[in-house]
């Protein structure tokens, strides 16, 4: 991943077949999707339905029984593939070290890598801290923050090495609505300004119909169906209906 490349246009993103088990139970059971380049694409569904191994997956922690990842139509694995794109991971936690400032914790891969100048690299910092609204917090500790605040250092981070596939790992858990919308807001926004290929896991149904070009919906290791938001709203399943429209009810 060589950010000195400033092509920052989004990649194709296949999985084919991907099955994967634990201890003889099946978690993963030939999962298949496509998502197009420079899509807003959100795999959503209820705990315990293989989306964070689906990620697992998706970022090579894990490896597949059955199936294969292709971008841009390349098997992942060798590391001359993963050397070739750019992708990035914005963490549900943020991930951000305490013992660094928030401008350190940005351009913590181009120091370590020693790919741009102090100079330079205090420039980029800038600039992605300005794209996410937080360029006055660039000397701040990340224990200063919002959670809000740490999820968009987290993705001014990501954007640091010019991505051309993000991938959002519950980007919106533990924010209040307010600061939900504004992560929601910024996945769009980077995704208008720099075309870059966003996958977004989550089950905030309101960030999936809010952000998406399409959404999978994942139930119990199986992708039931595929659409625009509207199509999935419309998508005529029990378990899909009730995950969807899951409330309160108060007896009167």
């Amino acid at each position: 991943m060589n950010p000195a490349n400033s092509n920052q246009s989004g990649v194709g993103l296949v999985v084919r077949g991907l099955r994967k088990k634990f201890g003889g139970q099946d978690v993963l059971k030939g999962v298949s999707f496509e998502v197009k380049p420079g899509e807003i694409f959100v795999i959503m569904g209820p705990s315990g339905s293989g989306k964070s191994v689906l990620l697992k997956h998706l970022i090579g922690l894990e490896d597949a029984d059955e199936g294969e990842i292709l971008i841009n139509g390349e098997k992942i694995g060798s590391p001359e593939i993963a050397a070739k794109y750019r992708m990035a991971l914005v963490f549900q936690s943020g991930a951000l070290l305490n013992s660094l400032t928030v401008g350190e914790n940005v351009g913590l891969y181009l120091t370590e890598h020693k790919l741009k100048s102090p100079e330079e690299i205090e420039k980029i910092v800038l600039e992605k801290l300005e794209d996410v609204g937080l360029k006055d917090a660039v000397n701040k500790m990340p224990s200063e923050l919002s959670g809000g605040m740490k999820k968009r250092a987290a993705i001014a981070r990501a954007l640091v090495i010019e991505p051309q596939l993000i991938l959002y790992d519950e980007p919106t858990s533990e924010l209040d609505p307010l600061s939900a919308v504004v992560i929601g807001d910024e996945i769009l926004e980077l995704n208008r300004r720099t075309h870059v290929t966003s996958l977004v896991v989550s089950h905030d149904r309101d960030l999936a119909f809010g952000v998406a070009d399409r959404i999978a919906v994942i139930v119990d290791g199986v992708i039931v169906t595929i659409g625009t938001p509207d199509e999935v709203k419309k998508f005529n399943d029990p378990v899909v209906k009730k995950f969807l429209h899951a409330d309160f009810k108060r007896e009167k």
